[in-house]
């Protein structure tokens, strides 16, 4: 008797698809990565999320061997959705989409789990090579971003601490509203912002706020 998947006596049959799910608000984005994966024999869409609490039910679901996922979502941020599908599945292989290609985001979307880091500018180049090169145990890095870490790689990171001062500055508050909203005295955040000033190499508060925008280490 002929086996399931084999096209006739001791000839394997065709390999199963690469599965894939793509997680972004946008739907004209969804058709574009659809219609760019529906010209490959070898890759298929499994299904899509436009949200991060239906992209994990959606894994749990079709459990497939890729996600394209987005970074920043309606209800949840990408970093959090990748944290939570590699907690339900550790061997889950995630490739992100983004606009940005600053640092801060990339790293922490690797150190969440994330096997790929793309632009969305660069999917027609490098979208079917990174779905591949991950599926089969790779890792896939935007040339961009890859020399946006290099430069940065042995700066120091901002403290979460730090992140929430500069955070604030670039809402606006002064020094004494952002005392007042982190419960910590007017010189601490003086102190904080110093400090921010010389790891990022900025001259002004402003100066620090842009340099921290473009790398992805504060959300504007």
């Amino acid at each position: 008797m002929q086996q399931r998947g084999s096209s006739g006596a001791g000839k394997p049959g065709p390999a199963r698809p690469i599965s894939v799910m793509i997680v972004d608000d946008h739907a004209l984005l969804r058709e574009g990565v659809r219609a760019v994966i529906s010209t490959q024999p070898d890759i298929a869409v499994a299904g899509e999320a436009a949200c991060g609490r239906d992209a994990i039910a959606e894994y749990q679901r079709l459990r497939p061997d890729i996600v394209l996922m987005d970074m920043q979502m309606p209800d949840m941020s990408g970093v959090d959705v990748i944290t939570q599908i590699r907690a339900l599945a550790p061997d889950a292989r995630i490739i992100v989409l983004t606009t940005y290609a600053g640092d801060g985001r990339a790293i922490k979307a690797l150190r969440a789990g994330a096997m790929g880091y793309l632009l969305k500018g660069s999917l027609r180049n490098d979208l079917l090579g990174a779905i591949r090169s991950v599926h089969d145990g790779g890792k896939h890095l935007d040339a961009t971003v890859a020399t946006a870490i290099a430069l940065h790689v042995l700066d120091e990171d901002l403290s979460e601490r730090e992140v929430a001062v500069l955070s604030l500055a670039a809402w606006g508050n002064s020094n004494k509203q952002i005392a007042a909203k982190l419960q910590i005295s007017e010189e601490t955040v003086k102190g904080h912002m110093k400090v921010v000033f010389a790891k990022l190499g900025a001259t002004d508060r402003t100066h620090a706020v842009t340099l921290a925008a473009k790398r992805g280490l504060i959300e504007l």
